[in-house]
């Protein structure tokens, strides 16, 4: 793309530079006040933000002690996103009242499972609280953290965790990726599993 803006520059006798573009300055940045926030009805917010369709993970962490009767430790994620290519960082949001999610930060480690379209049970069975998640549930160590890995998903990420920010009722997660892998390395390429307005899309 880059190329092509500086064919079209030169075809169009833009003058040229000589020598580095310097940078632009950054610019200034002030936080929102609270009585600048115009107010939204939580109920009006997960209605209209459903519309944004996702794809739907489970994310996975070790036993921190071999023995642990806790055993591993997952929950089903839908804000999952990458972040950056150098370093490789992606970031997922979880619940402040989470109960998993200190299990991971003990471990400090993850794995995340990309599902796909035919494990939306699997999903529900991640989604609920108090029950032995892992129950009947297929999966190997994945190759760096010895998180679970899912049989089955489309993709897997293995990673340590790089930074944990707060976001209002919820944390973000962001961790550095030490492997992964997807189903079509395999030769077989799982279509994913999609959520959008309060139902699976197969």
């Amino acid at each position: 793309m880059a190329a092509a803006a500086v064919r079209y520059l030169r075809s169009a006798g833009a003058p040229t530079v000589a020598g580095p573009v310097e940078a632009l300055p950054r610019p200034d940045l002030r936080a929102v006040g609270e009585d600048e926030r115009a107010p939204v009805d939580p109920a009006r917010f997960r209605r209209v933000l459903g519309h944004f369709a996702t794809g739907v993970t489970v994310v996975t962490a070790p036993a921190v002690t071999a023995g642990d009767p806790a055993g591993p430790a997952g929950f089903a994620c839908q804000s999952f996103a990458s972040l950056s290519l150098d370093p490789p960082l992606v970031c997922f949001m979880v619940g402040r009242t989470s109960t998993t999610w200190p299990r991971i930060a003990r471990a400090g480690v993850f794995c995340v499972n990309v599902l796909g379209a035919h494990q939306g049970e699997l999903c529900r069975g991640f989604a609920v609280s108090g029950a032995d998640k892992f129950a009947g549930v297929v999966y190997d160590a994945a190759p760096v953290s010895g998180s679970p890995r899912l049989a089955g998903a489309a993709a897997w990420i293995d990673c340590t965790v790089h930074a944990v920010h707060t976001g209002g009722d919820h944390l973000i997660v962001v961790g550095r990726v030490d492997a992964l892998g997807a189903s079509g390395d395999e030769g077989t390429d799982v279509p994913p599993l999609l959520f959008h307005r309060g139902r699976f899309l197969t």
